[in-house]
């Protein structure tokens, strides 16, 4: 496990070198050193799997130009990681069709349904007037349908590249976009769960709390592009008992 202050020595490195590749399996140096490791090589699709369980999904979903690619609406459904993760930071590039919808998804467990997780929001939003200033509960970079994001993000045009960030500390959760924060939560919270009491998943059970689970790329039929998916593990999945 990583102390805390270790950490956020690792953060501030990571800031310098996390985003010197232009796409694909590139990780600096200094990244390597600092216990960050790709969650995609940009050349394959090792590490990831249907979220329906098997192999990599036939169709919907292509490695193209150094980067994991949902087509426009080609089915294929949703991937997840092959690993799980409990507390993290994970970073990643990504761009979408303007009207595209997608995800990203963590702590997704079977118990709570394969494709349910609590999801980084990506949408090919318009960024200008008063809609990309208010903040949203469905809004890229929500916590999907449960906490919105802060007003004015820092969101760029469909069709342009964006980073996104997802930072999981405790019970401490930050999403990221384009270098600044746009939600915090905490796990588990009266708040969280009465967020979660109002919204679409308030009959999946545990659902707000934290638990060891997967990372979900989501098809909902957009075309999304993904790229330098990379994650720091800040502690490891406890030990079942």
């Amino acid at each position: 496990m990583i102390s805390k202050w270790n950490y956020w020595v690792l953060a501030g490195l990571a800031g310098s070198v996390m985003w010197t590749a232009a796409a694909g399996g590139a990780l600096a140096p200094q990244g390597r050193k600092a216990g960050w490791r790709l969650l995609f090589d940009g050349k394959t699709t090792r590490g990831w799997r249907s979220a329906d369980g098997g192999e990599f999904p036939r169709r919907g979903w292509k490695v193209e130009d150094g980067c994991l690619k949902h087509l426009l609406q080609a089915g294929g459904g949703d991937i997840v990681t092959e690993d799980v993760f409990w507390e993290f930071d994970f970073r990643f590039e990504w761009k979408i069709n303007a009207g595209g919808n997608s995800g990203v998804k963590y702590f997704v467990v079977p118990e709570r349904g394969r494709h349910i997780g609590h999801e980084y929001q990506l949408l090919g939003e318009k960024v200008s007037g008063p809609a990309a200033r208010r903040p949203s509960l469905a809004g890229t970079a929500s916590f999907y349908v449960v906490v919105p994001t802060v007003p004015n993000r820092p969101l760029r045009p469909a069709g342009e590249w964006n980073q996104g960030r997802i930072l999981v500390t405790g019970n401490h959760v930050e999403h990221w976009l384009n270098g600044k924060k746009v939600v915090e939560y905490e796990l588990g919270s009266p708040k969280v769960l009465a967020a979660v009491a109002r919204s679409k998943f308030r009959n999946v059970k545990d659902f707000g709390k934290k638990v060891c689970g997967h990372i979900l790329l989501q098809d909902h039929g957009g075309e999304v592009w993904f790229r330098n998916l990379k994650i720091l593990e800040l502690a490891p999945c406890p030990k079942k008992r």
